[in-house]
């Protein structure tokens, strides 16, 4: 049933769809969808061209707006918009710790869980474009990881797209993970480096912190296993335009003093075990280094690996000597699958996900090369998330592709930057900027 209703400037419809879990099997199994429909109040009964959003994550459904926030308000003067939460996401069929066993075994849910990477997510656009447009193709708007699905349309169904905009998510072509992530952990320094520059107080805060889960063992009120490795994790946040400031304000209030002597407080452990659980996006940690993989290498718990190379992350050597605490960033590591209940059911299911050898490309460089569709990337200047070098490299690759590289925000520019960034971007594709 199609369901309607009202915000603040904005009409919203409730769409629902089925599509095959395996789109080269589309007799066999399938998973509901779901999308918001968006439009402005006065252009309720508009024939108005299409913007899809392909949210970032992977994991995480699309943002739920309220009214006319961020850049949804520049959209909706020429769109409808659809919020498209992603197959295992949101108000779609779920993939979590609960309905995975549904599947089976660790083997079995491994095997579904290879179906839910970008060439899945394109492929149900292209299905539900049919359904919501009549067949005429629409304009895609890609934060972060959707900007590697609006890649990926671009390399097989480039027929469906209008123009495409991307927002800090260039990927690269072809690096493996271990390419990925020997390019973030320096910048990961860079932005903690820059954290203790301007709050220089959280040096001694941050390592008091960590000797503290170093002496002795911290579970969280909902079960985390709060370890030296899993508060570094917090530096997850570094890459927003308020994440310093939020780290900041979260490390000045850690501990109070009880008759046992000084205990990290109710409070910090609250948020604390607000920003690490995975319970509401699970797969981002089960499949987030299987989006990176296209041949027959496995990703093998990449982010881990690669860190032993960068011994300064280390937390006992660094409480060893004087120096500051390293955060670390955007990175999954197998003890998570240990310190998180909503993950420990599935680590079992990760590993056999690390370990796979059958990861098929996910770009076609011929296809992008011949590239015919307005396509404008923003570049943020030393992104946390997303390499700023390997997102150049790709556009240079991408025919017609016109980029703004710019400073001026953090990788969630497209958010705290309001309708100015989805503007320009419009407009460079249609060579008005």
């Amino acid at each position: 049933m199609t369901v309607s209703y009202r915000q603040p400037g904005v009409v919203l419809t409730d769409r629902h769809f089925t599509v095959p879990l395996d789109h080269d099997a589309p007799k066999g199994e399938t998973i509901e969808l779901y999308a918001r429909e968006v439009v402005a109040t006065d252009k309720a009964h508009q024939d108005l061209p299409w913007l899809v959003y392909l949210q970032g994550g992977p994991g995480f459904g699309a943002n739920r707006f309220v009214g006319k926030g961020a850049w949804l308000g520049r959209a909706l003067k020429e769109y409808r918009v659809l919020l498209l939460d992603q197959r295992g996401t949101g108000h779609s069929t779920p993939a979590n710790r609960q309905t995975l066993p549904l599947r089976g075994g660790p083997a079995e849910q491994a095997d579904y869980l290879t179906h839910f990477r970008a060439d899945a997510i394109v492929r149900d656009c292209e299905a539900i474009r049919r359904d919501v447009t009549g067949g005429a193709p629409w304009t895609v708007l890609g934060q972060s990881f959707g900007g590697f699905c609006t890649v990926n349309y671009l390399s097989a169904a480039p027929e469906g797209l209008t123009a495409a905009v991307i927002t800090g998510g260039l990927p690269s072509l072809d690096a493996h993970a271990d390419d990925v992530y020997r390019a973030a952990y320096p910048r990961i320094e860079r932005k903690v480096t820059a954290h203790y520059a301007r709050y220089p107080q959280d040096v001694e805060r941050a390592r008091r912190i960590a000797d503290h889960l170093l002496a002795g063992e911290v579970v969280l009120p909902n079960g985390y296993r709060l370890t030296a490795e899993a508060f570094q994790s917090l530096g997850i946040v570094l890459g927003g335009s308020e994440g310093s400031h939020r780290l900041h304000y979260l490390l000045e209030d850690a501990f109070v003093r009880t008759p046992q002597g000084p205990a990290l407080s109710d409070a910090f452990q609250e948020e604390v075990q607000g920003l690490l659980s995975y319970a509401s996006h699970p797969l981002y940690a089960l499949v987030h280094e299987a989006i990176y993989g296209q041949d027959t290498r496995p990703t093998a718990w990449s982010a881990e690996r690669v860190r032993a190379e960068f011994p300064q992350f280390d937390a006992a050597k660094t409480l060893a000597g004087d120096g500051p605490l390293l955060f670390t960033g955007e990175t999954i590591h197998p003890w998570m699958f240990d310190c998180d209940p909503a993950l420990r059911p599935l680590r079992e299911t990760a590993e056999l996900l690390a370990a796979r050898t059958d990861w098929t490309p996910l770009y076609d460089p011929a296809r992008l090369a011949a590239n015919e569709v307005p396509v404008a990337a923003a570049v943020y200047h030393d992104d946390m998330y997303v390499d700023t070098a390997h997102s150049l490299a790709t556009a240079r690759t991408i025919r017609g592709l016109r980029t703004w590289v710019t400073d001026e925000f953090e990788h969630d520019g497209v958010r705290a930057g309001g309708p100015r960034v989805l503007d320009r971007l419009l407009a460079l594709t249609r060579d008005e900027a």
